[in-house]
């Protein structure tokens, strides 16, 4: 465990020093980007170039002695950077945190049902289904549902809002607020959910074909259980193993896809703010982010290290 703990701190110091090269060789012009559409005095600009214009090995000590230094400010949007993703983290929870419940769940209720009876029609149905949808492309299967359920196309009326996380002028504090939040979640929730699908339903399924071949399921028959108690007591809980590490692991290609879907249906989280810091570039706002996103992952690896352990007695001995 202590090995496990110490790879993840390795892993964690060469993110914070790639995360401060990385972004230092985009194209662009931070000034120039701070002072568009500002009536900016030209001494004061090729002062303020000075300032930040100061050799790169001064940089880097400079960000090495605070990564989270409060009073970075956005060269966009000029307020501080950590101020900004703060007020972004909760949607971005949000719609991660209830699209991956339902990923997994979902997931993994069709991965048992396919796994069992392999070959069978459900698992030719479901498995078919599952890496159509996961072929697809986070941003086109959001934009397909933005415009069959929320503009109306087919005959189908538009049910949902366009975008946002609530409508103008409602207090999301109230349970009229949270129904009104709940009804701007679902298609980005939607999306998030049928693209991430196969991941839970397919390692699901062959974690089951895996334990049917085992030699203590062919004892508990022996012993007159009925088939249906054989899986859920014996099988189920044991192919549950590699798929509860997966919600973990899969952190990093979720939030990911969080950023287009967010794009997408203008959902005010952390994947927005990362395509409206692109834009600029917003150098110092896309570090931040970087080392936060990098962060949540390597945590998120670690505790499903640290878990696996713990549920799976093989991998201690």
């Amino acid at each position: 465990m202590g090995s496990k703990v110490l790879r993840a701190f390795i892993t964690l110091a060469f993110v914070v020093i790639f995360n401060f090269f990385l972004f230092r060789m985009l194209p662009g012009d931070p000034i120039g980007l701070y002072a568009r559409g500002r009536n900016q005095d030209p001494e004061q600009l090729v002062e303020l170039r000075r300032a930040l214009n100061k050799p790169l090995l001064e940089q880097f000590l400079t960000y090495l002695r605070n990564p989270f230094d409060s009073t970075i400010d956005s060269t966009r949007f000029s307020r501080p950077v950590w101020e900004m993703i703060g007020e972004r983290v909760w949607p971005t929870l949000l719609l991660l945190g209830t699209a991956i419940l339902l990923a997994s769940l979902i997931g993994i209720w069709i991965g048992i049902r396919a796994g069992w009876k392999p070959g069978g029609r459900f698992d030719r149905m479901s498995t078919s289904t599952t890496l159509i949808l996961y072929s697809m492309p986070e941003f086109w299967l959001g934009m397909m549902l933005l415009i069959v359920f929320s503009v109306g196309a087919f005959g189908i009326p538009g049910m949902f809002p366009v975008g946002g996380i609530a409508s103008p002028g409602v207090d999301t504090s109230s349970p009229v607020g949270w129904l009104n939040v709940l009804r701007h979640l679902v298609l980005p929730c939607t999306t998030l959910v049928l693209i991430y699908l196969a991941d839970y339903a397919l390692v699901m399924r062959a974690s089951l074909i895996d334990e049917r071949r085992q030699e203590y399921l062919t004892l508990a028959r022996a012993k007159g259980l009925r088939d249906t108690s054989v899986r859920k007591r014996h099988a189920v809980p044991n192919a549950l193993l590699p798929t509860v590490t997966l919600i973990f692991l899969s952190l990093g290609f979720v939030v990911t896809g969080a950023i287009t879907v967010e794009t997408v249906f203008s959902w005010p989280g952390l994947g927005l703010l990362t395509y409206e810091a692109l834009r600029g570039p917003d150098i110092p706002l896309l570090q931040a982010i970087f080392l936060m996103f990098s962060i949540a992952v390597i945590v998120a690896n670690l505790i499903a290290e640290l878990l696996y352990v713990v549920f799976d007695p093989r991998v201690r001995s």
